[in-house]
């Protein structure tokens, strides 16, 4: 645990107070702040109607809502927001300009201890802080949302990142719960969005090219791959997919692969013609009006899964 730890999170939308969470469940007193007024504190807010539900599937350590709550402080002020914090979680919105201007800002607010990581998505770290004047404690801690259910988090370095910054960064957060993934270098897309990225074009071509309907696809992640991807990632599946384990498999499979990847070297639009049919048949399953109804259906069944793997492990091994 990280007690008495504080953290900054500057920006309190979706990730900023799913941010929150993580970081109050683990120990940290945790100092929220929005440009928009009310913003943080309707974050808090949040907090406190999902905290239960945390509870309920022994997902806070066994600690109390009313421990988690009184780590949560919503400040109105950035420069007293930030005063004290070890680490800073920058959630702006996914601008450059945005994020480049109050990332600067929270460089000459921050600390001389203090790490600032983004939680940006897509935006090299090296463009969002080459012009800090403390561009070696800056990071990337890009998370998969909700963070507080799904813990892995990208830890991406700037070329001019310190290794101490990486090491910092990746030992907090798994102390505060998450299972960091430490890149060696920046790329376009950090590792999530790359392999999410991979299937998504794949899905997309098959629906364009009339292969199979938008629901056969999600068929066949949901009540298929994911299933062993819920505990194994891709190299151990093949690893157990072969007799004679990961060589053996891409003696047998990779020449069926390499006639696929021949095959997927075109691309669809995605927002082509084949949208109409992706938003046509995503509104036949779900009305656009109950979107926000099934978010919060999608978080109460991740908190199961992630309750029936912290089980699975103590009793199968990880």
């Amino acid at each position: 645990m990280t007690d008495k730890t504080k953290v900054a999170v500057i920006g309190s939308g979706f990730i900023g107070r799913a941010w929150a969470i993580v970081f109050a469940r683990g120990g940290c007193d945790v100092t929220l702040w929005d440009k928009d007024t009310g913003a943080a504190e309707a974050a808090i807010g949040y907090i406190g109607e999902v905290v239960d539900d945390l509870i309920r599937g022994d997902l806070v350590n066994g600690q109390s809502a009313a421990t988690i709550m009184g780590r949560l402080r919503a400040e109105q002020d950035l420069s007293t927001a930030m005063r004290g914090a070890r680490h800073i979680q920058e959630n702006a919105p996914e601008n450059l300009d945005i994020k480049r201007a109050l990332l600067s800002e929270l460089d000459g607010l921050a600390d001389a201890d203090a790490i600032i990581a983004s939680s940006t998505s897509a935006l090299l770290p090296s463009r969002l802080s080459e012009e800090l004047a403390g561009r070696d404690r800056f990071v990337v801690a890009h998370p998969i949302n909700p963070p507080y259910l799904v813990p892995a988090v990208e830890i991406v370095p700037a070329p001019w990142t310190s290794e101490e910054t990486m090491n910092r960064t990746s030992t907090f957060m798994h102390e505060c719960g998450q299972a960091p993934i430490v890149m060696g270098r920046e790329l376009d897309g950090f590792i999530m969005n790359r392999l999410q990225g991979a299937l998504l074009e794949e899905a997309f071509r098959l629906v364009a090219d009339g292969y199979a309907s938008v629901e056969d696809v999600d068929v066949g992640i949901r009540e298929g791959l994911a299933l062993r991807w819920s505990f194994m990632g891709p190299f151990e599946t093949i690893d157990l997919n072969a007799p004679g384990g990961v060589a053996d498999y891409v003696d047998r499979y990779q020449s069926i692969y390499a006639n696929i990847y021949k095959q997927t070297t075109h691309r669809v639009d995605w927002a082509g013609d084949v949208l109409i049919t992706v938003e046509g048949d995503r509104r036949k399953c779900l009305d656009k009006s109950d979107l926000e109804k099934r978010q919060q259906w999608r978080d109460r069944r991740l908190m199961a899964l992630v309750a029936h793997k912290r089980q699975s492990n103590e009793e199968f091994g990880r």
